[in-house]
Parts: structure tokens; sequence; C-alpha cells
């Protein structure tokens, strides 16, 4: 449990992120996926649904003794709050209501967000829209890990606290990193927020409201679904980028998996992007992939040869435009 990783920086690299030029192939040759850059209305039904799941759940957790608050925390909230993050994932990018109506969708996702507790979907869309335009960017991207966890979680320990802590350092980097000015719908977002739990903990009481935090909080760090922070972009493969995930937590993650798909063409809604898979295999199947996130997350903690530096990571030339 004591073996330090062998990487000691980042690893730099002097190309552009390879997401533009083959989606720029791949519309070259099959121009039909134009027409799946549409929104997806069922999203809609979905988050609804899940708030509403939710908000039952808390109703029936208020007078559990807490052994079983926090069985249920982790068994149902946590996945049913990771789920939704990636939803407030999907509406950050305006799948919910399209580019048409972008404010309605700022306005769903954080009705999207009420359930998690904490105020994240205006905030999260600022940052990730920086992560597409600029993967990898020095100073820009926050997905990056900072310079401090790459250096001390170096051991097989380290890496596994450093799982566990991933809430803590998702919401802390940006400060680090690249911290921008607090914006208005941040703070419609956060006095939102605020007013829900207050209201979730005046009428259903100190187990419903630690419930939802609970969920929210476990969900993102040791959980199945995690495994995908790191599938994501983590470099398993030198050379390689992103990478794709196609196994069953698709279904309740509006297929986040089908990552280089995402990344080569991020106006697609999650529900579609099997078929730019099917449509375009040629420019996918021989791409490195995985089929479980729980390996991934095992692998992670156990290769020596893994750590929170295995990204790539570029300096950015010219203007930087930023939400």
């Amino acid at each position: 449990m004591g073996n330090t990783v062998a990487r000691e920086d980042f690893e730099w690299v002097y190309t552009d992120q390879p997401h533009a030029d083959r989606r720029k192939a791949i519309l070259a040759k099959h121009p039909e996926i134009k027409a799946l850059m549409k929104p997806d209305y069922n999203l809609i039904w979905v988050v609804v649904l899940m708030v509403l799941a939710q908000l039952i759940a808390f109703y029936l957790v208020k007078d559990l003794d807490w052994k079983w608050v926090m069985f249920w925390a982790y068994v149902f909230g946590s996945c049913i709050s990771h789920s939704m993050t990636l939803a407030i994932h999907e509406i950050s990018h305006n799948s919910a209501f399209g580019n048409c109506r972008a404010m309605w969708n700022r306005w769903f996702g954080m009705f999207a967000n009420l359930p998690l507790g904490l105020p994240y979907s205006i905030s999260f869309k600022r940052y990730h829209m920086d992560h597409h335009r600029y993967l990898g960017g020095d100073g820009i991207d926050v997905d990056i890990p900072t310079d401090f966890e790459g250096w001390f979680f170096c051991t097989r320990f380290r890496k596994f606290i450093w799982i566990v802590l991933q809430p803590f350092f998702y919401a802390i980097r940006p400060l680090c990193i690249n911290p921008k000015p607090i914006s208005r719908l941040e703070i419609i977002n956060l006095l939102a927020q605020l007013s829900f739990d207050v209201v979730i903990y005046y009428y259903l009481g100190i187990k419903s409201a630690f419930y939802m935090l609970a969920g929210s909080i476990l969900g993102l760090g040791l959980h199945p679904i995690s495994g995908h922070f790191i599938a994501e972009h983590y470099m398993f493969l030198k050379g390689h980028e992103t990478y794709s995930y196609y196994g069953p937590l698709n279904l309740l993650t509006f297929n986040v998996g089908y990552h280089n798909e995402h990344h080569d063409f991020p106006n697609i809604p999650g529900k579609n992007l099997p078929l730019v898979k099917k449509i375009a295999a040629e420019y996918y199947d021989d791409l490195p992939q995985y089929n479980s996130w729980i390996k991934v997350l095992y692998d992670f903690v156990m290769d020596d040869t893994i750590s929170p530096y295995s990204r790539m990571k570029r300096k950015l030339k010219g203007d930087v435009k930023q939400d």
C-alpha cells in the first residue's frame, strides 16, 4: 500500500485536442449525424421524475433509524444524486430545451439541482464549457487535478483517499486553478438551493436533510458510478486523452460513458450518442475503451504507473474565451 507512483508531472503535449479534427472528418463522411443534433425532450420528464423520487425518499427516511438513513443514502440516494449531476451535465449542453431557449435550460438546471442539497448547476455549466473548448488547457480546464493532488496522492492508500475525497477536490479546484467572478445566476442558484434545504429541514427534519447531503457526497466519492471521473480522461495508455465506456451503467448516467463521442459532438444529447458510435463505427471501434468503471477505480489505485498526474496537459495559444 506504500508503493510510490513513478510519475512526477503531467503528460505535457504540444498538439491540439483530437476531437475537433475527428468531428470534421466524421461529418464529411457521415453528414446524417447532423440530424442527431436536437434537444432530448424526454430528458425533461426523466428529471422531473427523479426529483419526485427524491422528494418521496426524503419523506420516507425522516423517521428511520440513523443506520438505515445512512444505508439508503448510499444504496439509493447516491445513485439518484450522481445520476442527477449527469442530468445537469446534459442540461448544461442545452439538451433539454435546445440552444434557442438557453435560459430555460439554466432555470431547469437549478430545478434539477434542488435534491442535491448543494448549489452546483450554474457554476458547473460555466466551467464545463471551458473543459470542452480547452481540454487539458493549463490554468483553464479545472477537470485537471492541481499540482498538489498529483504530488501528494502518490501511493495506493493515498490514491484511495483521493477517490473518496473527489467531491471536495472538484469543489475547490476551480478556486485554485481558474477562479471566476460570481455571476447573478450563481447567486440565484445559491439562494434557491438554500431555501429548498431550509424547507426540507423545517418540514421533514435533520434525517431527511442528512440523507440529501450524504447521498450527494457519497455518490460522487467511493461509488461505482464515480469511475467515470477517472475513466474519461486519465491516461491509462500513453497518447490517448479521452476514453469511452460501453457498460450497463450508461443507463443511469445519460450515456456519459460515450465520452469520445460526447467530446466529438457535445451538442448531441446523450440519448443519441450510441447512434453516433453506430453510424461512425470505423472511428470509434478501435479506440481504447472500458466495460467496467469499478475496474477503472481498482486499476487506478493498484497500478503504480497511474496517479492524478496521469492527465494530458497543454499550454493554450491565442485568445482564450471563457464563460
